[in-house]
């Protein structure tokens, strides 16, 4: 099976471009600063997973107490709960999708070393992308979080 892999132009073509030592150690360097950022971005998201979860499952409880009896306060932290959760998985999305992005950056520094083509544009308007994503991410976090912290009264005495 090797054999025919080695057999064709494009196989040696690759092996001949990647058998280089210090052209693989010069992508996992490149490759570097974007993976601690796509660790940084793990991070976060993990956070604000674990926010959506004890948001869902505060719905969840009050959902269950209206159902028992009528309440307004209780309807009221609902629809509270609901804009924070609304808040924290448009967080979440944009913060998966930073992820992607950088991601594909990783794989674009990576087969960087390996082609003759430029690439350092399209490198940094995926970087530039990442960033405007990981920014409105935690912009609305941070929403998310001044909401909860107001709490559900203040949002009921506003006549929201």
């Amino acid at each position: 099976m090797l054999d025919l892999f080695a057999a064709s132009d494009i196989a040696a073509e690759i092996l001949e471009r990647t058998s280089s030592t210090p052209d693989t150690l010069s992508a996992v360097q490149l490759s570097l600063a974007p993976a601690f950022l796509l660790v940084g971005i793990g991070s976060i998201m993990n956070v604000m997973v674990t926010r959506l979860n004890w948001i869902a499952g505060r719905i969840e409880r009050l959902s269950e107490a209206v159902e028992k009896q009528q309440s307004e306060k209780t309807e009221a932290e609902i629809d509270w709960l609901c804009s924070r959760r609304l808040l924290a998985r448009r967080a979440i999305m944009l913060a998966t999708a930073a992820a992607v992005v950088i991601s594909v950056v990783i794989a674009v520094l990576f087969s960087s070393v390996y082609i003759d083509t430029k690439i350092g544009t399209v490198v940094a308007v995926l970087w530039i992308v990442t960033m405007g994503l990981l920014i409105t991410a935690l912009f609305h976090f941070l929403r998310e979080t001044w909401l909860a912290a107001r709490g559900p009264d203040h949002t009921q005495r506003e006549g929201k």
